[in-house]
């Protein structure tokens, strides 16, 4: 990696940036979400104390964001869900994604939830660092449940 990245919490100066990058998330994995859809993350990103996001800075230029969630578990410790993590394309293998999720594992241990995981698609060209620094529970199926075959999950 050729610069320091520089991680830290999303302000409220952050928000073009932060929607620049989560639209660009969203067109990758062809997601359409509304204005207000935008709206009320950003709201809930910086208001709500278990639902947290970051932005990932390389030479001062916000270039990745995560989003995660800390919440109780039944069986185990309490859990750390990495919602989105998502890097811009011009500087992906460059160590920013690997930051970024060390970045959000030393946070969710500082809040003793020390259990991270996260889900990814099948054929995700991420999986490639993932099966780097992460354990692949095989076997599991995620399933998301929908009343309507058109609504969004």
């Amino acid at each position: 990696m050729d610069s320091v990245v520089d991680i830290s919490l999303l302000t409220g100066s952050d928000r073009a940036c932060w929607e620049a990058l989560a639209r660009g998330k969203d067109a990758y994995f062809e997601v359409e979400r509304s204005d207000d859809d935008y709206e009320r993350t950003w709201r809930r990103l910086l208001d709500d104390e278990q639902l947290r996001g970051i932005a990932a800075r390389l030479d001062g230029k916000m270039v990745a964001i995560a989003h995660y969630v800390f919440h109780a578990s039944v069986w185990y410790s309490r859990k750390c869900y990495l919602a989105d993590v998502f890097v811009d394309a011009e500087v992906r293998r460059r160590g920013v994604a690997t930051a970024v999720i060390e970045w959000v594992a030393q946070d969710a241990k500082e809040h003793d939830y020390p259990g991270l995981y996260w889900n990814t698609l099948e054929d995700a060209p991420a999986r490639a660092l993932y099966d780097k620094i992460g354990k692949f529970q095989k076997g599991l199926i995620h399933y998301t449940y929908r009343r309507d075959a058109n609504q969004n999950p």
